[in-house]
């Protein structure tokens, strides 16, 4: 049965061979889903992780993404991409690094050329990357790089969004890198997408100071006076509802949250440890600004956990739900 033209097409990818990845994937097609699934994968990985995990799964090779029927549980599709070596779990072996890189630009392009809606990805060992000699900061960085666009990582649970406006970069990097130029990129990207993808008419985004308490007029600090308060007015007068610069220590109490569509925090774990806390199991990672839907599970490879058939499943089905939902939005809007 082909897919019906409302029927959302995802790529899923596993991420890194050695980690949970496989085991995902697997454990969500067990599942349901209102949507075509097309899984970029070593076929022999993902029935290893079958069997590891006591699961039954039918696997049908494909490589064409023009007619996907509505995925069936128990059964998946998927275009073999093979690895260079039998993955072991809990040891990534860089040799299996070109594959992952190619699982995910096989889907950019599949995307970028309108055959697929989006993309679900699995967790990736960034270390295992760099050490195969790829240079490679983060699956949203490469997303940015080879669509050319401005793209904005949020993660999200059902409680809670929180925007970042620098990524993966040290800690002594992120105040240089905190420009009226980038908030303004940020904001807008982050903006749009909650109209957009989210459907919120006039969302209410909190912006975070980059300062203990928001620099405390300058006493600890003179980003927010120089830089990030003016950014902010600025926008307000061209329609955006902006709060802020807020002190990051108040600014996720319940009571500071109400009525707000999205925090936007100016580096990684200044926004991040709050979300995690307040629903990791079922947080995901949205790239904002890109022509097609992705959504990320919120967590990393568990080495620990690969091969032992205990991998959980709830960040990637909800991000797999999450993606569903996106998708079917862009396409009900043209």
């Amino acid at each position: 049965m082909a897919a019906s033209p409302a029927l959302p097409r995802l790529a899923l990818i596993p991420g890194e061979p050695a980690g949970i990845g496989p085991e995902l994937c697997v454990r969500v097609a067990q599942q349901a889903w209102p949507a075509a699934l097309l899984c970029l994968a070593d076929p022999d990985s993902l029935r290893r992780a079958a069997r590891q995990a006591g699961l039954a799964l039918t696997i049908v090779s494909s490589v064409a993404e023009a007619e996907l029927p509505r995925h069936r549980p128990g059964r998946l599709l998927v275009v073999p991409e093979p690895l260079a070596a039998v993955e072991k779990p809990g040891a990534p072996d860089p040799a299996n690094a070109p594959q992952v890189l190619a699982t995910l630009d096989h889907a950019i392009d599949a995307c970028m050329a309108g055959r697929l809606d989006g993309m679900v990805t699995g967790p990736v060992q960034k270390s295992c990357m760099n050490a195969a000699g790829i240079a490679f900061s983060g699956t949203t960085e490469r997303l940015a790089r080879r669509c050319g666009t401005p793209v904005v990582m949020m993660l999200a649970n059902p409680e809670l969004r929180v925007a970042l406006a620098t990524t993966h970069l040290p800690l002594r990097a992120v105040p240089d890198a905190i420009t009226a130029g980038r908030l303004r990129e940020v904001l807008t990207v982050l903006h749009d997408a909650l109209r957009r993808d989210f459907g919120i008419a006039r969302p209410r985004i909190a912006v975070l100071g980059l300062n203990p308490h928001a620099g405390e007029d300058g006493h600890l600090g003179r980003e927010e006076i120089e830089i990030i308060a003016p950014l902010l007015d600025r926008l307000r007068s061209e329609g955006m509802a902006l709060y802020g610069p807020l002190p990051a220590d108040t600014a996720f109490l319940p009571r500071a949250l109400r009525g707000i569509d999205a925090v936007l925090a100016m580096y990684h774990d200044q926004g991040l440890p709050v979300l995690k806390h307040s629903g990791f199991e079922h947080g995901v990672n949205i790239t904002l600004g890109l022509p097609f839907v992705r959504v990320a599970v919120d967590h990393g490879t568990a080495l620990d956990l690969a091969g032992t058939g205990r991998a959980d499943p709830r960040s990637l089905a909800t991000a797999l739900t999450t993606a569903i939902e996106l998708a079917a939005r862009r396409r009900a809007a043209g």
